[in-house]
């Protein structure tokens, strides 16, 4: 779909910050993150929301939804991670994509209020590195 945002950054269109590249799943740096290393998983393929996930790359995407909870905090020096899934209400690009946020206690997180913020210089490479090394590649 050479509209979605996510499919032209799988494709190669647009350039990401990709910290996981695999048959099935690409990870990759949120743009507008919450914190440094703020990761969003997303199929390779065109699936708008959970409920349209194919059970054959379920599997995948979920195993990489927890290699990247436990890399994110080694790679930043996190405590843990938050990870949230939208279904089409707060979903900005209509393409399922898991966010996986470091977390660490008294980091002002609370609830649902998600004050985003940007990268300066090149944090978003060395966050987008430490993840790769985390993630063994």
């Amino acid at each position: 779909m050479s509209e979605c945002t996510f499919c032209r950054i799988v494709a190669g269109d647009l350039e990401a910050q990709v910290v996981m590249d695999e048959p099935d799943v690409v990870a990759f740096l949120d743009t507008r993150p919450l914190f440094a290393g703020h990761t969003l998983l997303v199929p390779r393929r065109h699936v708008p929301t959970v409920p349209d996930l194919p059970a054959e790359i379920a599997g995948a995407f979920w195993s990489a939804g927890q290699r990247l909870a436990a890399a994110i905090p080694e790679a930043l020096g996190a405590q843990g991670t938050f990870m949230a899934v939208n279904n089409v209400v707060s979903q900005s690009v209509p393409h399922l994509h898991l966010h996986v946020v470091p977390r660490t206690k008294g980091d002002g997180l609370r609830g649902f209020f998600w004050p985003r913020t940007s990268y300066s210089g090149d944090e978003a490479g060395a966050a987008a590195a430490s993840i790769r090394t985390a993630l063994g590649g």
